[in-house]
């Protein structure tokens, strides 16, 4: 995925620019930085990790489990939960429902969310990381239980001289809390403009 990443910024003449990366993306974009880091001027990695641990480990398992006999829509419906936080649920009912049905029709073949699947059940950064000489941060979601908080410090700890940022919010606190998000980026982003 880093290297259709890779061809479409050589196809589309793109150099020196910041990466931004969430959750599966921050993965992507992790192994973008260590194959082309010469290409980045920056590298922001939002809500993921270095490597799943065993509670991701095991949550991945269930939605592999589930994917093949309920359909990956469900299997999205039960993301959701862990995605947001209990007060988005409580006081945020039109994003929820604009999230879910973007979610229900979702018509993504079981195979290939599989294979998304298998790609952060297997991804591991942890021994190349200190190789990795682009400007980086790591932001978290403060609520984040998908992600939990160790891995995302984790992930910062093996990143020489990486920034580590908290914002409001759980693993989609991009969406539910938008401005923190985007002030924690461009001021990291502002940082590194050359």
């Amino acid at each position: 995925m880093a290297q259709d990443a890779k061809a479409l910024v050589d196809q589309l003449k793109i150099k020196d620019f910041h990466l931004v990366g969430v959750s599966m993306g921050g993965m992507i974009s992790q192994e973008y930085a260590l194959a082309y880091g010469g290409d980045l001027r920056s590298l922001a990695l939002c809500c993921t990790y270095a490597a799943p641990g065993p509670f991701c480990s095991r949550m991945f398992k269930l939605w592999q489990d589930m994917a093949p006999a309920m359909g990956v829509s469900t299997v999205m419906r039960d993301v959701t939960l862990w995605a947001f936080t209990q007060d988005f649920f409580l006081n945020q009912e039109a994003t929820l429902k604009e999230f879910e049905a973007a979610m229900a029709a979702l018509d993504q073949p079981v195979e290939v969310y599989l294979s998304q699947l298998h790609a952060i059940q297997v991804h591991d950064t942890r021994a190349r990381l200190k190789t990795l000489k682009v400007p980086a941060m790591v932001l978290a979601g403060a609520d984040d239980i998908l992600i939990p908080m160790n891995l995302s410090r984790e992930l910062h700890s093996l990143i020489p001289g990486a920034e580590f940022a908290v914002s409001k919010g759980g693993h989609a606190f991009l969406w539910e809390f938008p401005q923190p998000f985007n002030e924690a980026v461009l001021k990291f982003v502002g940082k590194h403009r050359r």
